[in-house]
């Protein structure tokens, strides 16, 4: 009695794997559906095509202004502001005076730059004298060159100076107004190094201002750009250049560039994009939604989600053929809203079950209906 339990027990998965294999070669035979059936179930058919509308990927991103189209104003010396010259959203040329600030630490500086321009002034004095003397022959070449060598380090030392003072914020021409009047200058005037608008003024006449410290961030908003955080599984398929479209709104964007790095996290990865020229009524800081093109791969079809049908963890969609449609399994590659990306035994062409595929798919399973 046990041997025969025994093989009985053996060849049971043996069996139940037949009776599957012949239960799914079953449901994948062709099924009659007439032309008039068609039309009282509001079955539509299409045909597949290569080119056709593909699986679009939305994501949400933000505006934001790019780093070479921002500038932070701050003051390099310790001082006092003195006066803010301009308010919050005030359009701004490149030279507009920004901020003034007074500062002890400008004093010192200046000594600096007198001093250096009054020796280089008598070193070049010295070196032309000495030149016209060793020309007339009253003086050996080494007198001459060491003058020359004196004025060469005299000049340098100035321009040392002159180099202090423009880290400081002072403007070359007022450089050379206190070398000119030898009159110092008790403030700097900090002013856009480029056209933009001011975002924001962190600062107030009367404040204490330190070295390196925000003041005015000024803006360039007529170029803006994108951050969009794209989930790891997606960014295989975006690439540098490609276009996108934001929903809702005029315009494109172009994707620039792709992060390497994945957000610990929340598991995405940075794509940054360029919004094109012509694109207007967006604001820094806005949040949109960008639609990207999945890109085309070989071998797999775009269709309308409603062409999918599915039975426990397959897929089929159902091809006409004559008088009859026939399921045929697919793989899932991707979906987007109303699109999906599928890939098969499929051929351009063949026509597929767009709408009513319920009413199909429970005919094919020998059921009235359901999903």
């Amino acid at each position: 009695m046990r041997p025969k339990v025994t093989l009985l027990l053996r060849l049971l998965p043996v069996a139940l794997a037949f009776h599957a294999n012949s239960y799914a070669a079953e449901r994948q035979a062709k099924f009659t559906v007439t032309d008039q059936q068609m039309k009282a179930l509001s079955i539509e058919t299409a045909p597949l095509q290569s080119g056709a509308q593909p699986v679009m990927l939305s994501l949400p991103a933000q505006v934001s202004v790019p780093p070479n189209r921002e500038q932070i104003v701050s003051t390099p010396l310790s001082g006092l502001a003195t006066q803010v010259l301009v308010q919050p959203n005030q359009t701004v040329r490149q030279g507009t005076a920004l901020v003034r600030i007074s500062s002890p630490e400008l004093g010192p500086l200046q000594l600096q730059l007198l001093q250096a321009a009054s020796r280089t002034n008598l070193a070049r004095k010295a070196s032309l004298r000495e030149k016209a003397l060793f020309d007339e022959g009253i003086i050996a070449r080494r007198r001459l060159e060491e003058a020359q060598a004196s004025f060469s380090e005299n000049e340098a030392a100035l321009r040392q100076a002159k180099a202090a003072l423009r880290f400081s914020g002072m403007a070359g021409p007022q450089i050379e107004r206190v070398i000119a009047t030898g009159k110092l200058e008790d403030a700097i005037t900090l002013s856009a190094q480029s056209a933009g608008t001011v975002v924001s003024v962190d600062v107030k006449p009367g404040q204490r201002v330190e070295p390196s410290v925000a003041l005015i961030h000024v803006a360039q908003v007529d170029r803006l750009a994108l951050e969009i955080q794209a989930p790891t599984a997606q960014a295989a398929a975006w690439r540098t250049g490609s276009k996108l479209t934001l929903q809702g709104r005029p315009g494109t964007a172009t994707v620039t560039s792709i992060s390497p790095i994945v957000a610990t996290g929340s598991q995405t990865v940075v794509i940054r994009a360029s919004i094109d020229a012509g694109t207007s009524g967006l604001r820094p800081g806005e949040l949109v939604t960008v639609q990207f093109p999945l890109p085309a791969t070989s071998g797999s079809w775009d269709i309308p989600l409603s062409a999918v049908a599915h039975d426990n963890q397959d897929a089929y969609v159902f091809v006409r053929n004559g008088a009859a449609f026939e399921a045929r399994p697919v793989k899932v590659l991707s979906s987007a809203g109303q699109r999906v990306r599928v890939s098969g035994s499929l051929r351009a062409g063949e026509k597929i079950a767009v709408s009513g595929v319920i009413a199909l798919k429970g005919s094919w399973l020998g059921e009235k209906g359901g999903d």
